[in-house]
């Protein structure tokens, strides 16, 4: 059976590509406050909330239930506006070997394109 490695999506936004990176770069410890419904919880376990390697624990809401996962920031890419994760173990991992998110954010009129794409 055929199984689906690489998965993307993109998105418009009415927010500049600087504060939308920003947010995802430096003050992503703010996300349960941004997105209530979907985010519950955030909690730093190792290093810093934005170093390459750092560990956070998040608890959110999938499909109406509670859940947690682990990650860490694989890589940080200020120049191109690009963020790559590594999620460590949770609920997710359920059903993925390897989940490897990445963000990427562009200037588009007056907000930004998103580009996530999941590996």
């Amino acid at each position: 059976m055929a199984q689906i490695s690489k998965v993307e999506a993109q998105t418009e936004i009415r927010l500049s590509a600087d504060k939308f990176y920003d947010i995802f770069r430096n003050k992503i410890y703010l996300l349960p406050k941004i997105c209530t419904q979907e985010f519950k919880d955030g909690k730093l376990l190792q290093g810093d909330w934005n170093s390459v390697g750092c560990v956070r624990e998040w608890s959110y809401t999938a499909a109406g239930n509670t859940e947690t996962v682990r990650e860490t920031i694989e890589a940080n890419d200020d120049q191109n506006k690009a963020i790559t994760f590594n999620m460590l173990n949770g609920d997710a991992m359920k059903y993925y070997n390897s989940y490897k998110p990445n963000i990427n954010v562009t200037a588009a009129g007056r907000g930004s394109l998103v580009k996530w794409t999941i590996e």
